[in-house]
């Protein structure tokens, strides 16, 4: 997931109250589950709270007292002696095998997260909720102490799902933020819980499940809730473009425009979209100039003006672009990367003209013009290639700038000695 969940869900990390021995919690749903089964019983609120708050006190026992962020010391009181039965390394982790449960510690040797591996009772929160559900129906005046459950079963479900994607394992994280959502839903709490539907439609995109992400994101759209910037148009735009539905695609981020003018990510889209369809380019350095306003320091921003002014055939504004691209970031290589690609391109759209150019003198005119196209683009490409800090890149420079030197080579030592040396870079030595 490329950003931290919006909620980390922090409640009943710490559980020092739940004492009882799996045995007895065991027996303590089965005789609560007796009971609610009682005709008599079945009538009165408190039968359903009792089977409800053993169902969690279940859910609640294979993990014990441990708590996020607790050190290996604190993690062996907080399970009273209980020892692991096996290690290993699970990428940057190292899992703590229980009998019942694994838990992850990271690189400092904390508890990252844990997974009940063996509950007590199977499903035991949806039981709890429908148990819930039940009490409520039957006292209506209960409403604020089974808000108070529903929300704690929430969190839990929240924290479920942290741990599965911490693990990697993103459907089943996907899978308890909407079973963390649903619980919200539920009456008397009765709540949106945007944050968990948002969250699984994260997960949903890096399973990925562009579908079942659709239909989340979709859930937030139709809510009102648009995440932070107006993100949800853009996502939303983003997998209906995969899924080949370009309209749309664009109405997505035409209303995400109205809705968050200074959204980047909006904007970005919309100048994406219409440099891949070819419609409107005067809509679209509209929004570029607006993109530019809100952000006036995005290197990245002149990068893009660049190319679109280079593929309408405007070099001059191009090099204005890119230059001014280089400007603001130096450090940023695409703006020397862009103008060298185009006057390299515009090198090679000469050439094949003067091939087919049967009049010497027109002949000649344009190998001036692509000698003097193929000299522009090594400034730029030297540039890029000194600054970048991306080594995968560096011998795509070097052989744009091997073929850009050999043309010259013979012209001078310099450009000799720049053709030998990218030559060699190209070639991997």
């Amino acid at each position: 997931m490329k950003k931290i969940f919006l909620v980390l869900a922090l409640i009943a990390t710490v559980q020092f109250a739940n004492a009882q021995k799996p045995e007895a919690l065991k027996k303590a749903v089965e005789k609560a589950e007796i009971e609610a089964q009682n005709p008599k019983k079945a009538t009165k609120a408190a039968t359903w709270l009792k089977l409800a708050d053993a169902y969690v006190k279940a859910y609640d026992a294979p993990a014990g007292n441990i708590w996020i962020g607790a050190s290996q010391q604190e993690l062996n009181i907080a399970l009273a002696g209980q020892r692991p039965v096996g290690q290993e390394q699970v990428g940057n982790f190292v899992k703590l095998i229980y009998p019942d449960k694994d838990v992850y510690l990271n690189e400092a040797g904390t508890v990252a997260f844990y997974e009940v591996t063996k509950p007590l009772v199977e499903n035991a929160l949806e039981k709890a909720i429908d148990a819930y559900k039940k009490a409520y129906e039957l006292e209506p005046k209960k409403s604020e102490e089974i808000k108070t459950a529903l929300q704690n079963i929430t969190g839990k479900y929240c924290n479920d799902a942290n741990s599965m994607y911490y693990k990697g394992d993103y459907k089943l994280a996907c899978d308890f933020f909407e079973k963390a959502a649903e619980a919200s839903e539920n009456e008397p709490l009765a709540a949106k819980d945007t944050n968990s539907i948002y969250n699984a439609a994260l997960c949903a995109v890096t399973i990925p499940d562009l579908a079942r992400a659709k239909g989340l994101y979709e859930k937030c759209y139709n809510m009102g809730y648009y995440s932070e910037n107006g993100d949800v148009f853009s996502r939303l735009s983003d997998i209906n473009m995969q899924m080949g539905d370009t309209l749309k695609a664009k109405s997505y981020l035409e209303e995400g425009f109205t809705k968050f003018p200074k959204s980047q990510g909006i904007l970005i889209g919309l100048i994406n979209y219409y440099i891949g369809s070819g419609e409107g380019t005067d809509k679209l350095f509209e929004l570029i100039e607006k993109a530019k306003a809100n952000e006036p320091n995005n290197a990245s921003l002149y990068y893009v003006e660049g190319n679109i002014h280079a593929k309408l055939g405007d070099t001059e504004k191009a090099c204005i672009a890119y230059d001014k691209c280089a400007e603001i970031n130096p450090e940023y290589e695409y703006g020397y990367i862009g103008k060298g690609v185009m006057f390299y391109d515009l090198a090679i759209e000469i050439q094949t003209k003067a091939q087919d150019e049967l009049d010497d003198n027109k002949y000649m005119e344009l190998v001036k013009k692509f000698e003097d196209a193929l000299k522009s683009c090594i400034d730029p490409f030297v540039k890029a290639f000194e600054t970048t800090k991306d080594e995968s890149i560096k011998p795509t420079l070097a052989e744009y700038l091997k073929n850009a030197y050999f043309r010259f080579r013979e012209e001078s030592p310099e450009y000799q000695a720049g053709y030998e040396k990218f030559d060699k870079i190209a070639r991997g030595e």
